[in-house]
């Protein structure tokens, strides 16, 4: 019985042994797998983040050739140009004096919906001195006449005060442009006969023999004062 005894006790103390080294073991390999393991994770780091530079780079270093370029610019190009020539155009044909709608380079008159202004019509409705406003050369306000004898007259006033540009209505009573704004008063053709106005009104050609009253601009001297006109 003794000797069975420490039998097993030396049996016990074998396994015991044996299973401590096992452990030890694992522990050590699994030691040395996550040392290994961190040990390469910076280098596939590197390596993962060096590729998209690389790839970067070679972008970076693509030079197109002459044709590509050559296209490139001529759109470049294209696309300024294009949008630069219509704001300059818009803006010198705003200087344009006006041309069309009219025979003799004039402008057919309208009135207040837009219509085109005809002899008949305009007569029809308007009895002798009338002075009233229809849309003019460069779109001013402008006055038709219908003098005494209940024709259009062949000139028509700008009704753009020449002061600070206050469109002056016509006053029947007093027989004279008067200007609300700062008191400028002018004669029934137009003439400058009290201040702070500079200058009398601009006039304008009136031609009716197409049917249509077609306005055109005043070149020849001013049959008012004598003098060439301001408005040229």
């Amino acid at each position: 019985k003794g000797q069975g005894a420490r039998l097993d006790s030396c049996i016990a103390t074998h396994k015991a042994i044996m299973f401590r080294t096992l452990l030890a073991f694992c522990v050590l390999a699994a030691a040395s797998g996550y040392s290994h393991g961190a040990a390469r994770t910076p280098i596939a780091r590197r390596s993962a983040m060096a590729k998209p530079a690389v790839q970067m780079a070679a972008a970076d270093d693509f030079v197109p050739d002459m044709n590509r370029r050559v296209i490139m610019n001529a759109l470049l190009v294209g696309a300024t140009a294009v949008p630069g020539l219509w704001l300059a155009g818009g803006y010198a044909y705003f200087f344009l004096p006006a041309g069309a709608g009219g025979g003799a380079g004039g402008v057919t008159a309208h009135d207040a919906l837009g219509n085109d202004v005809t002899k008949e019509g305009w007569l029809a409705t308007h009895a002798k001195g009338a002075r009233q406003l229809v849309e003019g050369l460069k779109g001013d306000a402008t006055y038709l006449i219908v003098n005494d004898e209940g024709k259009i007259e062949d000139y028509a006033l700008n009704a753009v005060c020449t002061h600070l540009g206050c469109v002056v209505p016509w006053n029947a009573a007093q027989n004279k442009f008067i200007c609300p704004c700062h008191g400028s008063q002018y004669d029934n053709t137009g003439k400058v006969v009290r201040g702070p106005a500079p200058l009398s009104l601009a006039l304008a050609h009136v031609n009716t023999d197409s049917g249509k009253v077609v306005l055109s601009t005043w070149t020849e001297k001013d049959f008012r004062t004598g003098l060439d006109p301001w408005w040229k």
